[in-house]
């Protein structure tokens, strides 16, 4: 039995989330379908971190078991030619292991990064729609970026926490969070062990009201201690919102991509 990783790319406008649904419109129905086309057998995938309805992946990791001899760039070509325009893979590689030293594409992932690309004009831009959030107010990075500075650590992240959240524990290690403006673009980019239900949008959210000039940069730190999700702003818009990376051990010698931060804009 082989273990096979593989780097998928998806715009999550088009997809109710990562996770398999009754209906089939998700991300990982798309993946699991083109792979029974192309291996003639059904074959389940386990993904680094399910992403919600919306929301894109520069570089999602899945791995599957199957007796099937492929060469890589197979798995690549093969796959690809049953998926729509919206989802592809861009790498594949066979991870040796096995028992409780095999490669898991969740479990063993050693962080994930994040990226919100938010429009920050008075006027919404069309093109944009679904490629990024909008805040129409004029927002200052300065106090964001002061705000966001109470995050980083490890915390209880209860008050970033969706209510459906199914994590076992609400404490997670945030090591970055970079805030920087690109003209009418503010790019979030945010790291951490790992995250919860909602947890960068309700994030952003919250930063916003700093940005804004609604709450002093001190409001998040009080947020954070308070662990009430009821305190913290909505949930924010998913349009924007990009799992840029997961960081695995060299040791696994996966052939992932040098993922900038968003190049395209």
């Amino acid at each position: 039995m082989k273990r096979i990783a593989l780097g998928v790319q998806y715009d999550g406008a088009h997809w109710h989330g990562w996770q398999t649904q009754p209906h089939g419109k998700t991300v990982q129905d798309a993946l699991e379908a083109a792979i029974r086309r192309f291996a003639l057998t059904d074959i389940s995938t386990t993904c680094a971190g399910r992403t919600d309805t919306g929301v894109h992946a520069l570089e999602q990791v899945v791995h599957f078991d199957t007796e099937l001899a492929r060469d890589m760039f197979s798995w690549v070509r093969g796959v690809n030619a049953f998926l729509p325009p919206s989802i592809a893979v861009r790498w594949a590689v066979e991870v040796k292991g096995d028992g409780d030293d095999a490669f898991h594409a969740r479990f063993s992932a050693r962080s994930r990064t994040y990226h919100y690309v938010l429009y920050n004009q008075p006027v919404r831009m069309p093109l944009l729609a679904g490629k990024a959030g909008w805040v129409f107010r004029p927002l200052q990075v300065g106090p964001m970026q002061e705000a966001a500075a109470f995050l980083l650590g490890t915390h209880d992240f209860s008050a970033f926490r969706a209510a459906e959240c199914q994590a076992k524990s609400p404490i997670k290690t945030m090591h970055d969070i970079r805030i920087e403006r690109r003209g009418d673009l503010v790019v979030f980019t945010l790291t951490a062990s790992a995250f919860l239900h909602h947890m960068v949008r309700n994030i952003v959210g919250s930063l916003i009201v700093v940005g804004n000039g609604n709450q002093a940069p001190p409001w998040l730190s009080t947020i954070l201690d308070k662990r009430d999700r009821s305190l913290a702003a909505p949930t924010f818009m998913p349009d924007g919102l990009y799992l840029a990376k997961i960081e695995y051990d060299a040791v696994w010698n996966l052939p992932q991509e040098s993922v900038s931060a968003l190049p395209w804009f």
